[in-house]
């Protein structure tokens, strides 16, 4: 009986010692240990799609208010990045149609296209996937869709609001399922709902000038649709695609356009009889008064022409789409 007990507590203390053992092993592995680290997403390439918000032409020309050398006068496409730029800056990656480092590889590719509308970047993708993939270390952006609401929009009254509604819904969820396309085949994206079109000069002069309906808030109306529909469509575990908020970040900058260093919120920036992308920053508009001070820059006016975000606003989405960038667990 003695030997019998004596062997019990042989046994008790080498599994106490095992357990002990496990115990530690598991605190290291719950800790992420010395090889379970998270590492910080790195992308190694940047795939653009979109419409003219993301464009840069072959001439390093963007759909905003276009930076000049102050010395030479010349087009300098690095300053004054629309939001495709600043998020492609910041893991160090450029795009070769605006490449003044003169990198001998950039890798950055760039579908975005004047003008497209849901269904281009449809066959946009389909094109891309007939030559190539997507991966875990390929950052796609995509900004699309105002060509489309505003298509809608010109339908109406023709078309009544309701159906206008149901077809900017369709629209957008037509967007979502092509940005899941992409997080399916493992790329990592950033996706951007619509700025609020409704806070548009296009669509303030639509509303003062046709009496039949406010016309600024049915464009308002038609992207909550859309935007309401991409987001309800999308994967949304956090791991493949970031979503940036642009229409929350526009509607704010308008409510306290001080608070964000905005002076005209309301107003192109760019003279009427340029047209988008020959937009500069000598090309802007001026006090009538002669007062220098009110006269439009690209860093104060909200708005480049009537319908696309100046290099503020450009800014301003680039700097949320770096942010989701950066932290979301790619």
């Amino acid at each position: 009986m003695k030997s019998f007990k004596h062997g019990v507590s042989r046994i008790g203390r080498h599994g106490l010692t095992l357990l002990v053992a496990l115990a530690a092993l598991a605190v290291i592995s719950a800790c992420g240990g010395s090889t379970a680290q998270i590492e910080p997403f790195a992308p190694t390439r940047i795939i653009a799609f979109g419409d003219e918000s993301s464009v840069i032409t072959s001439a390093g020309k963007k759909y905003t208010v276009n930076s000049l050398d102050a010395t030479t006068g010349m087009l300098d496409c690095a300053t004054g990045p629309v939001w495709v730029q600043s998020v492609a800056l910041v893991f160090g990656l450029v795009f070769p149609q605006c490449n003044p480092s003169n990198y001998a590889a950039p890798q950055g590719l760039m579908y975005a296209t004047a003008g497209a509308k849901v269904a281009d970047l449809q066959a946009r993708i389909e094109a891309h996937f007939s030559i190539d993939t997507f991966g875990p270390k390929d950052l796609v952006t995509i900004l699309v869709g105002a060509n489309d609401v505003f298509e809608l929009y010109g339908q109406y009254p023709a078309q009544s609001q309701s159906d206008l509604l149901a077809a900017a819904k369709a629209r957008g969820k037509l967007l979502g399922q092509q940005v899941n396309r992409i997080a399916n085949a493992n790329g990592r994206v950033i996706v951007s709902t619509l700025p609020d079109l409704g806070l548009t000069p296009f669509a303030i002069a639509e509303k003062a000038s046709l009496g039949d309906t406010d016309r600024a808030a049915l464009l308002t109306q038609l992207t909550a649709a859309f935007n309401t529909a991409m987001r309800l469509e999308i994967i949304n575990d956090g791991r493949l695609i970031g979503l940036v908020l642009a229409d929350e970040s526009v509607q704010a900058i308008v409510k306290y356009p001080a608070a964000f260093g905005f002076a005209d919120v309301t107003s192109p920036a760019c003279l009427k009889i340029i047209a988008m992308p020959d937009c500069t920053t000598s090309t802007l508009v001026k006090d009538l008064g002669g007062d220098s001070t009110k006269d439009a820059t690209g860093t104060t006016w909200l708005w480049a022409n009537d319908r696309l975000l100046g290099t503020a606003g450009q800014a301003r989405i680039g700097l949320l789409a770096q942010t989701r960038a950066k932290n979301n667990p790619f």
